[in-house]
């Protein structure tokens, strides 16, 4: 292999951060890249995300793609994609994190104890609208689609942002005080001025795995002899994999998706005696925000410790708190995750 192809959606967001990944990764390997557009069928059909076929809408198709052998590697959201691995593909690297916080963009700057009373606000995420109901039951939440800059030009003063132009030509504009979007989404497209507040984990938990992409293979990809697999070895960033492990085995106990009103957010420390903490909080929330569970725990991951076995730590931690909600719960968890 002498260029390894990416395959990629379509949106200036996934482009942006692929061709990041993939020069990286072609740099690491000693290798050309060529990116592979896409089509999810979550770019194609409209309607709320949480009814567009469950988890994974958007990485399906990158995921046949691998399989189709029309790319080699696939460049994942990480919070977009399944928690539960899918035979004959490996997450072979998951590069350093971006910043993990949602980021309210409003009109005139406000931050969200300023929002008037009844502010309408814009997301296409149950778990940010739970939560923005949680600390804001005044509000009202606008279920809303497209890309970043559509996104944004629905906030009243902001109706010229960046890709607005791509939207359709009927497409509201303006008509919202304020829409929530994920922080590094916007530090990657250089759209930081838009950022009135980015919201505190206190008030809003992240989606398990934001702010990190994942690089999925063919699993005889990620083989340690070839070029690719050293490439990806390399790329990988130990801290953000053992939280993304904790993250994901949270999920995948719960037997959640990325459309459930979950967050969870697991962070690394270094200990004093050369060890690393690894903390995981998360919160579930019925969809009107009228209810909120959240459970929590941490460990230590011994100074020394062989890489796989502080894989394994992690991805125990993340059990572990899912058996406490589970342990805890009140029949709040059937009502959110995927069944």
């Amino acid at each position: 292999m002498s260029t390894v192809r990416v395959g990629t959606r379509g949106s200036q967001l996934a482009l942006t951060q692929t061709r990041t990944v993939a020069e990286a990764l072609a740099t690491l390997a000693g290798l050309d890249y060529e990116l592979v557009t896409i089509k999810s069928e979550g770019d194609v059909l409209t309607g709320p995300l949480s009814q567009l076929g469950g988890t994974g809408v958007f990485a399906a198709a990158l995921r046949q793609a691998l399989f189709d052998e029309r790319a080699d590697v696939a460049v994942h959201s990480l919070k977009d994609l399944p928690a539960k691995d899918l035979e004959g593909l490996s997450i072979a690297a998951v590069p350093e994190r971006a910043d993990v916080r949602d980021a309210l963009c409003a009109a005139d700057d406000l931050t969200l104890e300023q929002l008037p009373e009844g502010a309408k606000v814009g997301t296409g995420s149950p778990r940010r609208a739970a939560q923005l109901l949680a600390a804001r039951p005044d509000l009202e939440i606008v279920d809303i689609r497209g890309n970043v800059g559509t996104r944004l030009a629905r906030v009243r003063g902001r109706e010229g942002a960046a890709e607005a132009s791509s939207q359709a030509p009927d497409a509201a504009r303006g008509d919202l005080d304020a829409v929530v979007l994920a922080g590094a989404g916007l530090a990657r497209l250089g759209l930081e001025e838009h950022i009135s507040e980015l919201l505190a984990a206190e008030v809003m938990l992240p989606a398990p795995g934001q702010g990190a992409l994942a690089v999925e293979v063919r699993a005889e990809e990620a083989a340690p002899s070839a070029a690719l697999g050293i490439g990806l070895a390399q790329l990988d960033h130990l801290e953000t994999r053992l939280e993304a492990t904790a993250e994901r085995a949270l999920l995948a106990r719960l037997n959640a998706g990325c459309a459930a009103p979950i967050g969870g957010l697991a962070r690394c420390e270094d200990e004093p005696d050369g060890g690393v903490r690894l903390r995981l909080d998360t919160v579930v929330c019925a969809p009107d925000g009228s209810a909120v569970q959240r459970a929590g725990a941490e460990l230590t991951i011994e100074a020394g410790a062989d890489r796989a076995d502080g894989i394994g730590q992690a991805a125990e931690l993340g059990q572990q708190v899912a058996e406490t909600l589970l342990a805890e719960d009140q029949g709040l968890l059937k009502h959110v995750v995927d069944t």
